[in-house]
């Protein structure tokens, strides 16, 4: 039988063993919210974070890369652009609600090319007119707004009742041009297949300016949480953009798989390409693959008939680009 110093000696070396076996507590992971703004480079590029800078992340989580993203400033109207990389383009139908004349989604290459980071305002184009380069004849009014144009109040609000013709020679004044329907979405879509500029969620008020919830038009870059992945805004809502191309409806099916540029022609008709959507428009209209028209200068008309200027319209604006 094992006396009491015996006992008290093997019970002593089965606790250190015990405390020496046993697994320490579980340091606790810091749950407090981690804040995301955008920061600069070392060579003060600036880097834009696809997560907006007023979210707020509980950890873990994992963050993606920010994207670097190059911007410059137009030396004749002020405008940021913002460089466009090169890339392949998911171009047309990729959703269920993809119209007919979005098909076939195809694959285009593209090249690098700079795109105005917000639609061209009134006190833009303004700047344009008092350089004797663009009409004074346009209508100064919007939805609901008769003096629009000439209260400085809508100074930073996009230019609207400009046609194809004018807006093309406002870029052209500026030291750009309109964009090509590609490049209009490559950067309003990015590299992947997504319904709007800012993903797959479904429009809100918080995204974009559109089905009336404004009834007019919006002071623009106002919806900066519907910005596209390269930073432009404004591309879904707000208003129409004009865009280079002739409209066809069954352009896709023969389209170039390389920087392609439209029709060359459009027999019989002179319609021009809008992207966007507009404030008036419902969800399905302001997706980035959605196509609209409008005529645009009909050059066969004789001098004087309306047809020849093309159209214009209190919801259709436009933004430049430039080449690389």
């Amino acid at each position: 039988m094992m006396n009491k110093s015996t006992l008290l000696i093997a019970l002593t070396l089965l606790l250190v063993s015990c405390q020496s076996t046993s697994t320490a507590a579980p340091v606790p992971f810091d749950q407090t919210p981690a804040r995301l703004v955008p920061t600069e480079s070392a060579t003060s590029t600036p880097i834009i974070s696809t997560i907006p800078a007023t979210a707020t992340l509980t950890l873990p989580i994992e963050i993606p890369s920010p994207m670097r993203i190059s911007e410059r400033v137009s030396p004749m109207d002020g405008m940021m652009q913002v460089q466009i990389p090169a890339g392949i383009l998911h171009m047309g139908a990729f959703d269920v609600n993809a119209k007919d004349d979005e098909k076939p989604g195809h694959e285009v290459t593209m090249d690098s090319f700079w795109m105005d980071k917000l639609e061209v305002t009134n006190g833009m184009y303004t700047l344009c007119i008092q350089a004797g380069k663009c009409s004074k004849e346009h209508g100064i009014f919007s939805q609901r707004r008769p003096d629009y144009f000439t209260n400085p109040e809508y100074r930073d609000y996009p230019v609207v009742n400009v046609s194809w013709e004018e807006a093309k020679i406002y870029c052209e004044w500026a030291g750009r041009r309109l964009p090509s329907e590609a490049e209009w979405e490559r950067a309003a879509r990015g590299d992947d297949m997504r319904t709007y500029p800012w993903g797959y969620e479904p429009p809100s008020e918080t995204y974009a300016n559109f089905d009336n919830i404004v009834h007019d038009t919006s002071r623009v870059g106002s919806n900066s949480a519907g910005a596209s992945p390269y930073g432009v805004l404004d591309m879904a809502g707000n208003v129409w953009e004009w865009v280079e191309d002739l409209y066809a409806e069954k352009y896709y099916l023969k389209a170039s798989t390389s920087n392609p540029v439209g029709p060359t022609q459009v027999f019989g008709k002179y319609l021009r390409t809008i992207r966007g959507g507009s404030y008036q428009d419902t969800f399905m209209d302001i997706r980035v693959s959605n196509r609209g028209s409008l005529p645009g200068p009909n050059l066969l008309a004789p001098t004087g008939d309306p047809t020849r200027y093309g159209k214009s319209s209190v919801k259709i604006g436009f933004r430049c680009a430039a080449g690389n």
